[in-house]
């Protein structure tokens, strides 16, 4: 996508990570994700994808720190995915939090080269498809919802 330009937004490379964890960890691993990196994503931070709770299967092979397993054993999980401009070496302190934070022995991580799009700060403002051109939605937050006090 190196050709790839526009005059309503940017590119940018970086890393799209995903873990999968327990739910009951989820919280405690993007925390620590987050204070690895703040997960930047231009007038935001700790810009982070959650999925609905799936099954992660697995197999314990002799060696590792639980005893072999003789069928796979299933865990409901959830996925992180995040999408960092870290690259490299710059993602170790973000592997290594994620490391410390997880419950698992063997953490399933997914590293993939990425490229994002980024708006263009100002254009498109009076779009009315955006959420604070139309009667509010009910996804909309509280804190970005108009006040009228």
């Amino acid at each position: 996508m190196d050709n790839l330009t526009s005059d309503r937004f940017i590119t940018e490379t970086g890393t799209r990570l995903l873990v999968q964890v327990p739910q009951e960890a989820a919280q405690r691993v993007l925390q620590a994700i987050t204070a690895a990196d703040p997960l930047t994503y231009g007038d935001y931070d700790q810009v982070a994808f959650t999925t609905s709770t799936g099954v992660q299967q697995f197999r314990s092979l002799p060696g590792g720190r639980n005893p072999k397993t003789d069928a796979a054993v299933t865990v409901p999980c959830i996925e992180l995915q995040v999408f960092t401009e870290a690259t490299g070496q710059k993602l170790e302190p973000i592997l290594r939090a994620i490391y410390h934070a997880h419950p698992y022995e063997e953490p399933v991580i997914q590293l993939l080269p990425a490229e994002r799009t980024r708006h263009i700060r100002g254009m498109d403002e009076g779009n009315p498809n955006r959420f604070w051109n139309r009667e509010t939605a009910d996804w909309v937050p509280a804190e970005h919802r108009p006040s009228f006090t």
